[in-house]
């Protein structure tokens, strides 16, 4: 529950959104605000989408985001740690990096900018058989651009620079809406207010307005997506050969999303242990099916770890990595 300092704050936020937002991207927009509901869309939102014919690669999709934030006015920082410690074990979102900001109140960050931040988390969504959903992995990376804020018009600026990033990849605004509540929420030592962006109906992520509940004027943006959600939004390819590739036929999806997190997890040092952060990496490597490795994890190891040391310096070696999801199968 909101004190009544930070609900009075919120609620002041609130109602200048729509304006700041009106004002950030101009009039081609239209606005539909009914109560605490905001709706964004564009009026040629009708137009069919053409997904380009030959995909990015991963490296070149990277490449060409760091540009386009790099152009709005948000170049790379480096990458938050993946084992956390503060609240979670795992990194998992970018907008930690506002955390001294945010939940100590101290006119700092860790990072600000363009993050694509390599994140791991256990909040997918799962059909009835407990297989996660197309869109949903246990390890992504978190696509954010993360940056304290002086002035409220600055938030309408980054929502209106995200609009030009999906434009240099190659989306059009025709094709976004963007949605949510003005209600502001609060959880323990930080407020905001969320509001989620969509490509022709699907979900890409959120752009939320933040502020310490105790001191509305630390205050600051976190923009998210993910790197895997959007090329599948861009491409409209199949889901499982978009992240795995020819090995989408060859393991359960489970074994496969299992061996990607564990790649990342025991790339960064995080192995196997009872408890902590070792705890997951254990637990994500048990749930690899023992038969779907009998011959060796190293190939796919290999893949997965060419695919996060785009994002940083793994500083295990994948060689020991395959060694090590063995050894852990067989205990």
């Amino acid at each position: 529950m909101l004190t009544s300092a930070s609900s009075a704050a919120g609620d002041v936020l609130a109602l200048r959104i729509p304006t700041v937002l009106r004002a950030a991207l101009g009039p081609h927009w239209e606005f539909t605000v009914d109560g605490p509901r905001i709706e964004i869309q564009h009026p040629h939102r009708g137009t069919p989408y053409r997904p380009p014919r030959q995909p990015p690669s991963w490296k070149e999709l990277l490449h060409s985001l760091q540009t386009a934030f790099a152009d709005t006015g948000a170049p790379r920082d480096d990458c938050l740690p993946l084992r956390w410690g503060r609240d979670t074990e795992l990194t998992i979102s970018a907008v930690q990096a506002l955390d001294p900001l945010l939940k100590d109140g101290k006119r700092q960050t860790y990072r600000r900018g363009f993050l694509p931040q390599p994140v791991v988390r256990f909040t997918g969504e799962r059909d009835a058989s407990g297989n996660l959903r197309d869109g949903f992995l246990t390890s992504f990376v978190n696509v954010s651009r993360v940056q304290p804020l002086e002035r409220l018009d600055e938030y309408g600026a980054v929502l209106d620079g995200w609009l030009s990033v999906l434009s240099q990849l190659g989306f059009h605004a025709r094709h976004v809406s963007v949605h949510g509540s003005l209600t502001p929420w609060r959880r323990r030592e930080v407020a905001g207010i969320t509001l989620h962006f969509r490509h022709l109906g699907l979900g890409l992520g959120d752009i939320v307005l933040l502020w310490n509940a105790d001191d509305p004027t630390c205050m600051a943006v976190d923009l998210g997506t993910g790197l895997e959600r959007l090329a599948w939004a861009r491409t409209q390819q199949h889901w499982q050969y978009l992240i795995y590739g020819y090995f989408a036929d060859m393991a359960p999806p489970t074994t496969l999303d299992a061996l990607r997190t564990a790649t990342l997890l025991l790339g960064h040092g995080i192995n196997p242990a009872p408890r902590e952060a070792g705890g997951v990496a254990r637990r994500v490597i048990g749930t690899i099916d023992p038969d779907a490795a009998q011959l060796g994890v190293s190939t796919i190891v290999r893949e997965a770890f060419g695919y996060w040391s785009l994002f940083g310096v793994l500083p295990v070696p994948w060689p020991i990595i395959a060694s090590l999801i063995e050894e852990e199968l067989r205990r």
